[in-house]
């Protein structure tokens, strides 16, 4: 059982506990020792900004595709059947149906809101052509154009372990012979069950230029969520787990992540140093008045607070720029960071994701994986909150953490007041707009069943909740989705991505559940 008997007032059991500074040392470097590498010995000066203008985040990195060209050059044979079905007969068909699809490959890089590389196109007839194509170790993913030739190539594809995405036309240009045997011959091979187990009917296009984009997002998003590496202050946690949980380890395990951990007495020294840096403090000020002139944005709660956190928004920049990762959690962030920063850490939070980070309160690490994947796939800002109880087909999600650019273009109008728990530091209630539609990840602690959620916003109220807290209506069954949410925190973002968070979960053995 979990040790704490006693009710404290935030959301997480083990944020808060002021006895302790928030996390033991001894369970403090348990922590790390389950999932992370422990950072020290760092200076204020090694950290500070260049010049007069904060860390910028890196960018997600592009996808890698090889396009490949099946095909064979049928013979004539009197009085014999010799050719297959199919639009490609001869080599001048087939050169220009590669130019037909290095123009459509050409279409989608350009429209696609995600980075994506394709290498150059390569055009087979049998498998030991494979294994000569130049440029295809250097992919992520291969796009299998079948329109004719054996499946022997598929195989050869198959061993190199790369996910595969097959293309085959039916109106939009010539005929793929593959668009009539691709289930029975190469999927069921000749069985009335799928015995290849890399290649799921789901990894087959018909035609549609769109359903191959969102496929390729859903890839870009798991290629920059797998060995992410993410700073943890404070140690690396999980809600409502047992002090031996196991997350870290099936964090490491199934999401390779790479977890950096900077202890709270480090990030103390840290802090002072800034303080004592006149450019550092100046810089946090300027940015502060210059981000309470914005558009839309109202201050009701003290300027320190505010100025507060642009120095610590300025500091884990720096700290991220050093341990070169774009992503951070904050252990124990409702109570030990308090007078260490002299504000909450709920405005830089909010901060850092608005441009460009990720950054999570609570060092949640049953939700975050789940943040991170759809950051990755959406290409936004992700709003990581605390779910109430389904009913009348609504449920109120709220956070003191929330980003406001969670289209991730303008900033939703906000309100800077302070944590509602504490009811200190600064914090921003997100006006987010009635009509948009979000997706919601509901992920379990063991791994093994994410639910996914579609919803839509119909109000953003002002209850004594967290600050940024929004009723999404659903179209499921209230009583259903009280029964099939696992877990506890849920991860928020604008838009529909469920295909594409199916899509990339299949491939991390994780069950992907849609309700409405």
């Amino acid at each position: 059982m979990y040790e704490e008997t006693t009710f404290r007032p935030h959301c997480c059991p083990h944020c808060g506990d002021s006895s302790n500074a928030g996390v033991r040392r001894r369970d403090f470097l348990g922590a790390a020792a389950l999932g992370g590498t422990m950072l020290a010995g760092l200076s204020w000066t090694a950290l500070a900004a260049e010049g007069d203008e904060p860390a910028v985040a890196p960018a997600r990195k592009p996808l890698v595709v090889q396009p490949i060209l099946t095909h064979d050059l049928p013979q004539r044979r009197p009085h014999s059947s010799w050719r297959n079905w199919g639009g490609i007969e001869t080599a001048e068909q087939a050169a220009a149906e590669a130019k037909q699809i290095e123009t459509e490959l050409a279409a989608i890089a350009q429209r696609a809101d995600f980075p994506v590389k394709f290498l150059p196109l390569a055009v087979v007839r049998g498998a030991a052509q494979v294994g000569q194509i130049a440029s295809l170790p250097q992919a992520d993913a291969v796009i299998v154009y079948a329109a004719g030739g054996p499946m022997t190539i598929f195989d050869e594809v198959a061993k190199t372990g790369k996910d595969v995405i097959f293309f085959v036309r039916w109106k939009s240009g010539p005929v793929y012979l593959w668009y009539e045997i691709v289930s029975p011959r190469y999927l069921r091979q000749h069985t009335d069950e799928r015995k290849v187990p890399h290649v799921r009917e789901e990894d087959v296009v018909v035609d549609d230029q769109q359903e191959l984009l969102w496929r390729l997002r859903a890839l870009c998003g798991l290629r920059n969520t797998l060995g992410e590496r993410i700073l943890c202050v404070g140690g690396v946690g999980a809600w409502a787990q047992p002090r031996d949980t196991k997350v870290p380890e099936l964090v490491r395990d199934i999401f390779k992540f790479d977890l950096q951990v900077v202890a709270y007495d480090e990030l103390g020294k840290l802090i002072s140093q800034a303080r004592a840096d006149e450019q550092a403090v100046a810089r946090a000020k300027r940015r502060a008045a210059e981000y309470l002139n914005l558009p839309d944005t109202k201050l009701e709660t003290e300027l320190s607070y505010v100025e507060n956190g642009f120095l610590l928004d300025d500091l884990f920049r720096g700290l991220m720029r050093k341990a070169d990762c774009r992503a951070i959690t904050i252990n124990s962030c409702m109570g030990t960071i308090m007078p260490l920063a002299e504000t909450s850490a709920c405005l830089t939070l909010s901060t850092l994701n608005d441009d460009g980070y990720l950054a999570f309160c609570e060092s949640d690490f049953v939700v975050i994986p789940s943040g991170v994947l759809m950051a990755h796939i959406a290409g936004k800002p992700v709003f990581l909150n605390d779910p109430t109880y389904p009913n009348a087909g609504i449920i109120t999600l709220a956070h003191c953490t929330a980003p406001r650019k969670l289209d991730g273009k303008k900033r939703d109008p906000a309100r800077i007041l302070t944590h509602f728990e504490s009811d200190y530091g600064a914090a921003p209630k997100v006006e987010m707009p009635r009509g948009q539609k979000v997706t919601n990840i509901i992920p379990d602690f063991a791994f093994k069943r994410w639910v996914g959620l579609l919803g839509e916003i119909v109000d953003s109220p002002f209850r004594p909740i967290c600050r940024s807290q929004i009723d999404i209506s659903f179209s499921c069954d209230s009583l259903l989705l009280a029964e099939r949410m696992p877990g506890f925190h849920w991860m928020t973002c604008y838009g529909d991505y469920i295909r594409e968070i199916g899509y990339a979960l299949r491939r991390l053995g994780i069950t992907w559940e849609v309700l409405g």
